[in-house]
């Protein structure tokens, strides 16, 4: 035996600042059991093995492992798993911070509670700058325990409270077999199954982890949570299918034509939220086409007056037609100057222009000012009736590069 309690690891690469800036919140960290801290380092080309070093003479209790080949981020985090001592073992992202009370309390659990494989907690949302909590991903009232093989139970409590076990401190000989890679299925869900196969899981209300989305280091800096929550929803849907099926096989869950269509249409509604969250990231940043897409599929599925969904709705005919008019423009080779002919206020539909994507090389002009004589191979117009488009046709302007209205709206339909 180790006599070590708990490893936290923490996989990095090329992330010597924040690295830096972790292991100073862990010199805070006061546990009343042995722990350590597990660095396993994808390779990196900056300072990291010299930040580590430091930390190391500073007292901190690190063992440093360097992987030969960046070899990915899931190899990178089983590698800091596998070289784990402790009875239990937890991820801490290297941008991240532990909430040291939290852990406290969720490792009394785990040693009071020696069946559980795991305990999963909600995270809250931290920003750095303001030193504040901002809000917890989800919530749980009360520590509630499943016991092993109650996949029904545990998906029907995931699916009432929207609940994604990413965090959790694991009874590490639960690990070596339930951490694997998996890219079709959202990994997690895949993660709960195998540790709900091997023994109870808990879900307890105390948090025990910050997730840093306000950094002092980098305040723009852009997330992979969020950036998988922009494209996931299908892998979330794949990873409930794939808890499904481990209940199946498991022979806890009946795979009758009854039962397939109440979970079937459970993993749909579940699936049709995440891709709510999806739209109103991909608003947020300004592509709207990609989020009427998503938007197709959510009306489709039954969602269209879902409070979020219905806040953009009306707006989509008019974002999506400049976005598609901003993209045609920055397609089309040689093209360096855009006309808007006849429009009511070119300067509004300018700047909305720029914001959703048109190069700034691009220039925009009201009307066309035929004494200087712009090369037809290089204009797009935009034209606000059918008669100015016959107008710049009989000027030897290019059918398919003058837009009206309609060429830009026809097809979205709301």
């Amino acid at each position: 035996m180790s006599g070590i309690k708990l490893s936290i690891c923490i996989p990095t690469y090329n992330r010597e600042a924040y690295l830096r800036n972790a292991l100073e919140h862990c010199e805070t960290y006061k546990f009343d059991f042995p722990y350590e801290i597990v660095i396993s380092d994808n390779a990196s080309t900056d300072n990291t093995a010299q930040v580590v070093e430091e930390f190391v003479a500073r007292g901190l209790p690190i063992r440093y492992f360097r992987r030969a080949i960046n070899g990915g981020a899931y190899m990178n985090v089983a590698s800091a798993f596998h070289h784990a001592v402790g009875d239990y073992t937890v991820y801490l992202a290297d941008d991240d911070f532990l909430i040291p009370e939290g852990v406290t309390a969720t490792v009394a659990y785990l040693d009071a509670n020696s069946d559980v494989s795991a305990c999963h907690t909600t995270w809250y949302f931290y920003d750095e700058i303001a030193d504040r909590d901002l809000h917890t991903f989800y919530k749980v009232d009360q520590d509630i325990k499943f016991a092993r093989h109650d996949f029904v139970e545990v998906f029907q409590f995931v699916f009432e409270r929207h609940i994604f076990p990413e965090i959790a401190i694991y009874r590490s000989s639960a690990l070596r077999s339930a951490w694997v890679p998996r890219d079709f299925c959202f990994c997690y869900f895949a993660y709960l199954a195998h540790v709900l196969d091997q023994g109870a899981v808990a879900f307890l209300k105390q948090p025990f982890y910050r997730s840093v989305v306000n950094s002092k280091l980098a305040p723009s800096r852009s997330q992979n949570g969020n950036e998988e929550v922009m494209v996931a929803w299908d892998r979330y849907r794949g990873g409930l299918e794939y808890f499904l099926y481990m209940a199946a096989k498991r022979g806890k869950l009946s795979t009758g034509p009854e039962s397939r269509a109440i979970y079937e249409e459970m993993c749909r509604v579940f699936t049709l939220n995440r891709m709510v969250v999806a739209l109103r990231f991909w608003a947020a940043r300004k592509d709207f086409v990609k989020a009427y897409e998503l938007y197709t599929r959510i009306a489709l599925g039954g969602m269209a007056d879902h409070p979020e969904v219905a806040a953009l709705r009306e707006s989509f005919p008019m974002l999506v037609a400049m976005q598609t008019l901003a993209y045609q423009v920055s397609a089309t080779a040689g093209v360096d100057r855009l006309v808007l002919s006849g429009m009511a206020d070119p300067a509004l539909i300018t700047e909305l222009l720029r914001d959703v994507g048109l190069a700034a090389e691009i220039e925009v002009t009201s009307e066309l000012d035929e004494s200087a004589q712009p090369g037809i191979e290089s204009t797009i117009i935009f034209a606000a009736d059918m008669e100015r488009r016959e107008k710049f046709l009989e000027l030897g302007y290019k059918p398919n590069m003058i837009f009206i209205e309609s060429d830009l709206t026809q097809h979205i339909v709301i």
